[in-house]
């Protein structure tokens, strides 16, 4: 597995009712043991997760899905992250 570091940006049409679904789709990635962390920035601006994925096609896969992602409310941006 290879980890994914996942940006998300607010865009200014966000919808505060997707938020608790986001949330419980990164609860959902962590009882998988593939979100190894996630939180917002602190100016309320977005925020970033730590996805295992087997590859960049499936990582982009995965992040998509995210109702983040899914509602239009946030910019989603994936790098591959070799952290130690």
């Amino acid at each position: 597995m290879h980890r994914y570091l996942v940006l998300l940006i607010r865009r200014p049409q966000v919808d505060p009712a997707v938020v608790p679904l986001h949330q419980q789709f990164l609860e959902d990635l962590r009882a998988e043991g593939r979100n190894e962390m996630s939180g917002p920035f602190g100016d309320k601006s977005g925020g970033a997760y730590l996805l295992k994925a087997a590859s960049m096609d499936e990582a982009r896969e995965i992040a998509f899905r995210d109702p983040a992602h899914t509602s239009g409310g946030w910019d989603i941006t994936l790098y591959e992250w070799h952290a130690h």
